[in-house]
């Protein structure tokens, strides 16, 4: 297949042609630079398809960096030059059109995981030079005396040859021989690395079992020992090694010789911890990441006895229009400003600050007294966020809402934290932001439950744990039932029967209230059906109406009128039968469009009720608009009735209220009747029908069924 020019082929060839020249000057090779590119062009392709592979695998990095140590790319220097490479280039050349920032953050997975398994693979070529070292150095001192001559031949040439630092020293610690690379990696002449004892050797980061080791080695306790160990050069500089000790016995078997193989490991140390740290911070701020912060904060939640912690969780009020107006740049901008002030803030010790991504911060604090720490570490992130931030020219203001959690350690998880912190967050964001909340158990609790009921609306409607319950319509001349509104409720698994004022919201907030609300009208509208079937069509009785409750998302979703018209149709029930009630907040300042599907549902001969009115502080004008037969009167104008007397404005309200809405040829209905008194008296001002527990709680349909033919029967 030929290859396109600058198509993806060529750019994978450009990036292994880079590589090449940037490691092939510190590779111990006998080929070509051009054969040696040739060498690396098939892990290049891997590194490629890697990066760009639906799932990230890590073993295919490892793979690359093992098969460097393969390709005789063993000084540290090559890795180093590797890495840079990786970093530079391979997102550039192989990347392609996927996600910048997934890209990148995959490239700096792949250079870990390639560092991994170029010092895996080091180590065992390292070991197996080591066995070989070490039967050598046996052969040479513990053979016969006419094979001494050829054993110490073959020693000379594995200590001389070796690519690690070999030295070798009596058990007193003096040292006796080493070889060019040991000196090579002191940077020490033979002579003043010979004039040391290996017990001067001592660094502040030795494990705190070296020396113990060390003398067990010497005392014949022990064959080998292998750890990691730091060395000072003379100019200064540490010396990082894997160090490897191992006891020479002469023929009879007693300890005379200690053996030390050192391989270098101070360059990889410095790549594994550069890498550590794009770990655990994030790119753009340079502040600890998600990754490091749950570190700190399980080992502060981890501490003794009498230990305390503060967290501020923040997010910025008002951030994506920052982004979606000024573009990401900006926003990236502001980031960084708003990192650095939050940084200014936490300096004590036992303080830090963190990102956890997007616009959402974290500050901890951990001590004896958190209680007051971390309430003055909240008042100093707000006021550092007062002053505007310049972007582009532009003054930015800044304000922030803040959930702080505060206790004891060892009484939560990280999880458990930060979930307490978020919410509490997002409850000082809803009593309008710019401000600081304590975390409050009941609230958690609720925010919890809220959250629950949220992700299994969905299901449940699948599950059918919705039923409807229906509430009587009476006529108040004649007290007559003439329908009933219908009114959903869910049988929740855990919580029992919850009424809708504890799921309609979140079905609005999550748009399931469309396909239950579509759910909610075909039940109802059968269940009509089925009562004119048991009344056997008698007109005498007369068909009972059926009220449903439309909410706002519903309102203007585009399949209103079309799913109404098709659940009439399919249940073969007259428009005449149907109500929906709309809410009065739902229609104040509504345009023409929104009105104009109630307008043809209207049209249709579907009656349309206003409910709760009285509560939405709309324009009575506004009434001649709206395509609205019937006026649901808010039960708060008619509570005072339950007492005797009445409060006379109260009932002034309400006569004219039934007046005005008479006099547009809109009936009127009650809710919230209670007792024969406020019954009668509505009665009497003219009200047309009226529901409430003085006629019946909502129940069954059957319930409702029985109410209509006793009401016919008389």
């Amino acid at each position: 297949m030929i290859a396109e020019p600058d198509g993806p082929e060529d750019r994978l060839r450009r990036f292994a042609t880079i590589w090449s020249r940037a490691v092939f000057p510190v590779t111990s090779t006998s080929s070509t630079r051009a054969e040696f590119e040739e060498q690396l062009l098939p892990l290049a392709r891997r590194l490629s398809e890697a990066l760009r592979a639906r799932a990230f695998d890590s073993d295919e990095g490892r793979a690359v960096g093992a098969a460097l140590v393969d390709a005789h790319c063993t000084d540290p220097e090559a890795l180093s030059h590797t890495l840079d490479c990786v970093d530079a280039y391979l997102v550039l050349y192989c990347g392609g059109d996927g996600d910048q920032e997934d890209l990148r953050a995959r490239c700096a997975r792949l250079q870990h995981a390639m560092s991994a398994g170029f010092a895996r693979a080091l180590r065992e070529r390292t070991l197996a030079e080591q066995e070989a070292i070490a039967e050598a150095a046996l052969q040479a001192q513990g053979v016969v005396a006419q094979a001494l001559h050829a054993s110490e031949a073959r020693f000379r040439a594995v200590f001389e040859g070796a690519a690690i630092g070999i030295g070798m020293a009596d058990l007193e610690g003096n040292i006796l021989q080493v070889n060019g690379a040991l000196l090579r990696m002191f940077g020490i002449s033979e002579q003043a690395l010979r004039s040391r004892n290996v017990r001067e050797w001592t660094h502040p980061d030795d494990a705190p079992q070296t020396w113990r080791l060390y003398d067990e080695l010497v005392r014949g306790e022990r064959e080998h020992y292998h750890l990691e160990k730091a060395f000072y050069r003379p100019d200064g500089t540490v010396l990082w090694t894997n160090l490897t000790v191992s006891l020479l016995r002469d023929a009879d078997g007693d300890p005379q010789y200690q053996l030390a193989l050192m391989e270098d490991t101070t360059e990889r140390r410095l790549l594994n911890l550069r890498l550590r740290y794009e770990a655990t911070h994030d790119a753009l701020t340079g502040l600890p990441n998600r990754t490091f912060f749950f570190e700190r904060l399980e080992k502060a939640l981890g501490a003794g006895e009498g230990q305390r912690f503060g967290l501020c969780y923040l997010d910025l009020d008002g951030f994506k229009t920052i982004n979606d107006s000024l573009g990401h740049a900006a926003g990236d901008r502001l980031l960084v400003e708003v990192a650095d002030r939050l940084q200014s803030c936490a300096t004590a010790p036992g303080e830090m600050v963190a990102r956890l991504g997007g616009d959402e911060f974290v500050a901890l604090t951990t001590g004896p007294d958190t209680q007051h720490e971390v309430d003055e570490l909240a008042g100093r992130i707000m006021n550092a966020l007062l002053a505007p931030i310049s972007v582009d020219g532009r003054e930015l203001t800044v304000r922030g809402s803040i959930g702080i959690v505060e206790g004891p350690a060892g009484e939560r998880s990280p999880a458990e934290v930060l979930r307490s912190a978020d919410i509490t967050m997002y409850r000082a964001k809803s009593a309008g932001g710019n401000r600081f909340e304590l975390a409050d158990a009941e609230a958690d609790a609720r925010a919890i439950t809220r959250h629950g009921l949220t992700t299994a609306l969905p299901t449940a409607l699948e599950r059918g744990e919705f039923f409807i319950e229906y509430q009587p319509l009476v006529h108040l001349g004649d007290g007559s039932v003439r329908g009933a509104e219908a009114l959903v409720r869910w049988l929740h698994p855990q919580h029992g029967v919850l009424g809708p004022d504890r799921f309609i919201p979140l079905a609005e907030h999550t748009g399931l209230i469309v396909p239950l609300g579509r759910w909610v009208l075909e039940q109802s509208v059968r269940q009509a059906r089925e009562w004119r079937e048991l009344n056997g069509g008698a007109e005498a009785v007369g068909p009972l109406r059926i009220n449903v409750n439309l909410s706002p998302c519903q309102l203007t979703h585009p399949g209103l009128v079309q799913d109404t018209v098709d659940i009439l149709e399919r249940t073969g029930i007259e428009p005449n039968a149907l109500c929906l009630e709309v809410t009065e907040s739902a229609l104040i300042g509504a345009d023409d469009d929104l009105l104009k599907p109630l307008r043809r549902l209207a049209e249709m001969g579907v009656d349309i009720a206003l409910d709760d009115f009285g509560t939405g502080y709309s324009n009575l004008a506004n009434l001649r608009r709206l395509p609205v037969s019937i006026l649901k009167l808010d039960r708060s104008f008619t509570q005072s009735m339950q007492q005797f007397p009445a409060d006379p404005v109260d009932l002034k309200i309400v006569e004219g209220i039934v007046s005005l809405a008479h006099s547009l040829d809109l009936a009127v209905t009650v809710e919230g009747v209670e007792t024969g008194a406020q019954a009668e008296q509505l009665r009497m001002m003219g009200c047309d029908t009226a529901q409430g527990w003085y006629y019946a709680r909502p129940g069954p349909p059957e319930r409702l069924h029985e109410l209509a033919l006793v009401d016919a029967t008389g």
